[in-house]
């Protein structure tokens, strides 16, 4: 018996493990502070919605929609696969366009985000910095 609750233990403390947070999961606030990205794990991979939104709204202050016609408040943007740790290679969407971007999601010491976007080859890139966002997202997408 003793064997057994054992085992169990073991299973449960190995299955938490498992599903550790990644320091990369969170708030992130984009480089031009224009909006606020969720990063979520989604299975094995880490998914990022948009939550928050300043510069991309309409001039009434009605959201903007993505090329299918959906609200880009809530919009998945991002899934990257752990590659390394601290390093995580995907794909990006630019809501504004539709246009998709491969991806690597690195975490710096500082604890800042660095996602760089690229077509064939890190090399033929940009990255920008993301920092942890301190506000609560709001349901209708607006910063606070």
């Amino acid at each position: 018996m003793r064997v057994w609750a054992g085992l169990l233990l073991l299973g449960v403390l190995i299955s938490g493990h498992a599903q550790a947070q990644s320091p990369a999961e969170g708030n992130w606030l984009t480089q031009d502070h224009d909006g606020v990205i969720a990063i979520a794990r989604c299975g094995p991979s880490l998914c990022g919605r948009i939550v928050g939104m300043d510069a991309l709204r309409k001039p009434d202050g009605s959201l903007p929609r993505d090329p299918t016609g959906q609200s880009v408040c809530g919009l998945t943007i991002l899934r990257a696969d752990p590659s390394s740790p601290g390093v995580w290679d995907g794909h990006i969407t630019n809501p504004k366009d539709g246009a998709i971007w491969t991806c690597r999601l690195t975490l710096a010491a500082d604890g800042t985000l660095h996602l760089r976007g690229y077509v064939l080859v890190p090399l033929l890139g940009r990255t920008q910095v993301w920092t942890h966002y301190p506000g609560a997202p709001r349901a209708d997408c607006a910063m606070s």
